[in-house]
């Protein structure tokens, strides 16, 4: 969609927004004295706003407050200067008239009872020693009645009525300490400089822009080059057709008008990074074809208290001006937490006058001006209560992770232009990915990609995208030399969460178990459901903690021993026991209570220590049952275990066949996610 047809849908509106037109294109004049203001966001589908001129705010006051703090500091460090390097000490009078009688006075100045004079020859300091002086001062006590003056003129001493002793020359030394200054005021200039570049030049920064130069101006993105539709979107239908009536909207504005109804102010999009929310953003942007501003909310915060505001009043300000239109933060928790409550993490003023401002903003326009505010966020938690109620952000819209239909839809788009092989199977991959995001999913194929481009083939196969997805999901292998002895071990663990994986009731196939070093683990043991599962009942949760914990009871079984390879292993089974008890309530001593919080202290939800008592005594309670009963089954199965142990001690890694076959278990009975990457 080239710019002519974005703009010609609303020609009043960029009338209003310029000061000509030509047929459906929007064209500007300009003046000598117009200058582009920066934006902090970048615009699509809309000419940049060259209109607004900058006023030249220039304050004598500030320039003489500045230069008074300047010749302060320059003349207090002058003065340092002078005491830190200058060679005249105090001496006492005692000191200067042992000098006097040993005729080593060379000259003195006297101011009443002050003296200030210079000796013939150097001597020493009293009480040091190791240091001399030649320059000295001293007070001459007023009941002292020796006859000093005639002392000096018998033995030849200078008497001066000006100070013998040197004094600091004021203009070397203004000029000496005005180089640490001036390289500080340049320092700081340049800080102020970025600063007025992110105000935005001399109306939108107060006058820093106009004093120090403005910014750089913000250019436009290419709607040809960066323009995405719902075409470009796969997996989320649901979420498509929830947002389609804010693109209707857009569109066709007169419908609803009709009717009284106005489309939502706001539209918040919820979910799990990499689920495509920023993406789904830039679809309905493309679909509607009107222009769309995007800024991530991180980029509203700024050392100088305002700058937030201020950037949003002109975000909403441009916006109105090009309407229909959309606006899109992403990331909007970073300036939306909620502003009290236990989720405050205290003041910040330039934060919460963004969020202020934001509300202002979005309550502060009727829905006929056609501004629809996009947002995104990881943390809809978070957020505060004023920014989600209705009238701001009226829909909350959550975007999951893909099921398998959607997952194999992602595929096809991120395929579109790689050459694949006609064995290619998209379905088996889709079906082997559950929980896995688009995001994951578009790197898949990239590194499926990347493999086929090093061994130099012109297609993408079947295997390339199998390594990807190995790679994705079990780790990059590692080339570790380990003695046999440790090769049996780790055997006998992977082995321990295979066979066990296939001997629960209801358990997902196995699909990989390698005794290749990937990551941080020496093995891993891969199951994955056959379809999404989005419900667990108690079974399936103590089958994980079996499997989980089957590493370290085949280890004890046949070795006797426990190594720190099962660290992972306890780890998952721990936190599927406490969540069993705490938060699911499949506990009958603790009965249907939460008493464990999905993020924070569990103690401050004002359970007694006797209730956290009991629940500890639970959960360990259905761990030790788990351990006991996967230690009975590999007892009762050592057989198929050692056949496992021997195929993986030979081939190293075993696929789904090859596994079920070495534990002589048909294929038919298996089932159970779950994924064991340890030791």
């Amino acid at each position: 969609m080239t710019r002519e047809e974005t703009m010609s849908g609303d020609k009043n509106s960029a009338q209003d927004a310029s000061t000509a037109t030509e047929g459906p294109r929007l064209v500007r004049k300009k003046t000598a004295d117009t200058n582009d203001s920066p934006r902090p966001w970048r615009t699509e589908g809309m000419p940049p706003d060259n209109d607004r001129p900058r006023r030249n705010r220039f304050s004598w006051v500030r320039w003489l407050i500045w230069g008074l703090l300047l010749y302060g500091m320059t003349f207090l460090f002058a003065s340092l200067i002078s005491q830190a390097t200058s060679p005249t000490i105090t001496v006492p009078y005692t000191e200067f008239v042992q000098q006097v009688q040993a005729d080593n006075i060379s000259e003195v100045y006297a101011k009443g009872d002050s003296i200030e004079g210079r000796l013939r020859e150097p001597a020493t300091v009293p009480e040091n020693d190791d240091a001399q002086y030649s320059q000295f001062i001293t007070e001459r006590p007023t009941w002292a009645t020796d006859d000093l003056f005639d002392q000096l003129i018998a033995q030849g001493t200078r008497v001066s009525a000006t100070s013998v002793v040197e004094q600091p020359n004021v203009l070397l030394n203004l000029l000496f300490s005005f180089l640490p200054l001036i390289l500080l005021f340049l320092f700081w200039r340049w800080m102020i400089r970025k600063q007025a570049e992110a105000l935005g030049g001399g109306a939108e920064g107060g006058g820093l822009g106009a004093l120090f130069g403005g910014g750089k101006k913000a250019k436009p993105v290419d709607p040809e080059e960066v323009r995405v539709t719902f075409d470009d979107v796969a997996g989320i239908d649901e979420v498509e057709a929830e947002i389609s009536e804010v693109v209707d909207y857009l569109k066709n504005p007169d419908k609803y008008a009709a009717l009284g109804a106005r489309a939502p102010k706001g539209v918040l999009l919820s979910g799990q990074p990499g689920t495509g929310k920023t993406l789904l953003a830039r679809a309905t942007a493309g679909e509607a074809g009107v222009p769309f501003f995007s800024a991530s909310a991180s980029e509203f915060i700024e050392m100088i208290v305002g700058v937030g505001a201020q950037r949003v009043r002109q975000l909403f300000e441009a916006a109105r001006k090009v309407a229909p239109s959309i606006i899109f933060i992403d990331e909007i928790d970073t300036i939306g937490r909620s502003r009290g409550g236990s989720r405050s993490v205290g003041g910040h003023d330039e934060r919460e006058q963004t969020l202020n401002q934001i509300l202002t903003e979005m309550d502060g326009f009727d829905g006929t001006e056609g501004v629809v505010v996009l947002a995104a966020t990881n943390r809809a938690d978070v957020l505060d209560p004023a920014l989600t109620r209705p009238g701001r952000f009226d829909r909350v819209i959550t975007v999951h992770a893909p099921d398998v239909r959607g997952r194999e839809e992602i595929l096809k788009v991120h395929t579109r232009k790689v050459p694949l092989a006609p064995d290619a199977d998209l379905a088996a991959i889709a079906k082997a990915t559950p929980g896995m995001t688009g995001a994951e999913l578009a790197n898949l194929v990239n590194e499926a990609a990347l493999a086929a481009a090093r061994q130099g083939d012109k297609q993408v196969t079947q295997r390339h995208l199998s390594d990807a997805l190995e790679k994705v999901q079990l780790g990059t292998a590692r080339h570790v030399v380990m003695p046999e002895t440790e090769r049996r071990r780790t055997a006998y663990h992977e082995g321990g969460h295979a066979l066990l994986g296939m001997l629960q009731p209801g358990a997902d196939p196995v699909r990989k178990v390698s005794i290749i070093p990937r990551g941080r683990a020496l093995g891993v043991t891969l199951s994955t459901p056959e379809s999404d599962r989005y419900g667990y009942d108690e079974d399936y949760l103590r089958g994980r903690i079996i499997g989980a914990l089957g590493g370290m009871a085949a280890e004890e079984t046949v070795f006797g021993v426990v190594t720190t390879g099962a660290e992972s292993d306890l780890e998952t089974s721990t936190n599927i026991a406490r969540a069993m008890v705490g938060r699911w309530g499949m506990s009958d001593e603790i009965g249907p209570l939460q008493i464990y919080p999905a993020e924070g202290d569990p103690r401050s939800q004002g359970f007694s220590d006797e209730l956290f008592a009991k629940a500890d005594a639970e959960a360990r309670r259905i761990v030790d049952e788990c351990y006991e009963q996967a230690k009975q089954m590999l007892v009762n199965n050592r057989d198929r275990l050692d056949g496992i142990v021997e195929a993986l001690m030979e081939h190293e890694t075993l696929d789904e066949p090859e596994v079920y076959a070495a534990a002589g278990i048909p294929r038919e009975g298996a089932a159970n996610p779950l994924v064991n990457a340890d030791r």
